[in-house]
Parts: structure tokens; C-alpha cells; sequence
């Protein structure tokens, strides 16, 4: 099945024979956008990715089109999982970046990004690097590769601090932070509490990540319960 994923022809081929009509409708329904795709499962993009990273992977870049989302998938899936040094990956991680055009792309390369653990200072600077960006998705990508590999006791302050400045009009975004403060809330309530308390979240980032706290099995009744008298009513604009 993956004899030949080094041309258009081969790699579509590949991609069709693995495709399921069923989840393709379903998948599509949760992509925004409206590209085009197979409707195939993420364990066998993964599967398909670990092949061609043994094997011509730069070849594979070089011939991988963009029209189908799990082109896109599987082309995030081999810059993270290239044999390659950090200094070519993190060159290739800009190249594709421009690229993410839904959460579907940008959270599972995000997530297979597992160098960022040997090198969190050039991961995080990288992370960072997009801060500055006004398209939704250069800064989901920075938001998620933080809660990915950065809510930890060397990161945390600073990773707070920038889920409270990510002030951004796009939902998927808003998504983001408000999944990363959840889990940041999970490992460093204390922290977190101070987020919220300050109210300068936009509502619907405050109000979603409290949701998602409370949605939470790993917090306790009692901090649910406390949480919920932190939501906020609608209309308030943020400080």
C-alpha cells in the first residue's frame, strides 16, 4: 500500500485506498473551509507519515500538492517526523506553517512536534515568533503548540501570560486559549484562578475556558462549583 507515495499519482492512490465515506462526511463536517479530502482516519496518516520519513521524506515534500486536507496533514505529519537535524526542521516548520488552514491541520502537527521537548528554548522562541501575527492560525498554531509542550513549572507564568494577550477576533483561536487555560488550569490552578480573576479575557474565551475546566475529570467538584460563579453574563467587554 505504500510501495509508491513519492508521486501525485501513488500518494492519491494511497490516500484513496484508505478512504471511508462514512467518516469522510462526518470529518468534513467538522472542518471549516470546505476542502476537499478522502476521509481517512488519523492512525493510518500517522502509519503513512512513519513510512515515508524512512524513506525519500525531502521527495515526498517536494512532490506533496496542498489540494486535499490530508496532503496537508500528511505533509505536517513528515516535517515533524523527519529524520532531520532541529535546525532543517525548524526551517521546514516555516514553510509549512502558512499553510494551516483549520484546526485539523494545525493540532496534530502540533502534536507531533515531540523535538520541542529536547530543545524547548528554539521551540518556544518559535512559538513566540508568531505572536505578532493577525491571522488565526499562526496564532492557534503558537497557542497549541504551547499546551502541547509547554504547561509545565519552567513555562507556566509565561505561557499565562500569553493566553491573556491573545486577543484575536477568530473563533478557532478563541478555541485555543480557552483549551490551553483548562489545562493549565488542571496542573496549576492557583495561577489560572488569577487569569480569570483579572477579567481580561475577551467573554466568550473566559466563559469557554471555565466550561472546559469544569467539563474537566481531573477537577475536583468543589472547583467546579467554584468556577461556574466565575462566568461571566454576556455583553461585558474585555479590560
Amino acid at each position: 500500500m505504500y510501495d509508491d507515495l513519492y508521486t501525485v499519482e501513488g500518494l492519491n492512490r494511497a490516500l484513496a485506498a484508505l478512504s471511508e465515506e462514512k467518516y469522510k462526511v462526518f470529518n468534513d463536517s467538522l472542518i471549516p473551509g470546505g476542502r476537499q479530502s478522502f476521509g481517512v482516519r488519523m492512525p493510518h496518516l500517522r502509519a503513512m507519515a512513519k513510512a515515508i520519513c524512512m524513506g525519500d521524506w525531502e521527495g515526498f515534500l517536494h512532490i506533496c500538492p496542498d489540494d486535499y486536507h490530508e496532503q496537508r496533514v500528511l505533509k505536517g505529519l513528515v516535517i515533524a517526523g523527519a529524520p532531520c537535524s532541529v535546525e532543517r526542521r525548524l526551517e521546514l516548520i516555516g514553510g509549512f506553517v502558512p499553510l494551516i488552514d483549520n484546526w485539523a491541520v494545525c493540532d496534530p502537527f502540533c502534536g507531533a512536534l515531540k523535538e520541542a521537548g529536547k530543545h524547548p528554548d528554539l521551540y518556544f522562541a518559535l512559538a513566540e515568533s508568531y505572536l505578532d501575527s493577525r491571522e488565526e492560525y499562526d496564532l492557534r498554531f503558537a497557542a497549541v503548540l504551547l499546551l502541547d509542550h509547554f504547561i509545565d513549572d519552567g513555562h507556566i507564568d509565561r505561557v499565562l501570560e500569553i493566553y491573556e494577550g491573545m486577543h484575536h477576533d477568530g473563533y478557532y483561536l478563541k478555541m485555543a486559549v480557552a483549551w490551553g487555560l483548562s489545562i493549565c488550569y488542571v496542573h496549576y490552578p492557583e495561577k489560572t484562578l488569577e487569569v480569570f480573576r483579572r477579567g481580561r479575557l475577551d467573554d466568550f474565551t473566559h466563559n469557554k475556558a471555565i466550561q472546559k475546566c469544569r467539563e474537566s475529570l481531573r477537577v475536583s467538584k468543589e472547583d467546579k462549583a467554584m468556577l461556574q460563579t466565575l462566568k461571566r453574563k454576556t455583553g461585558r467587554t474585555k479590560a
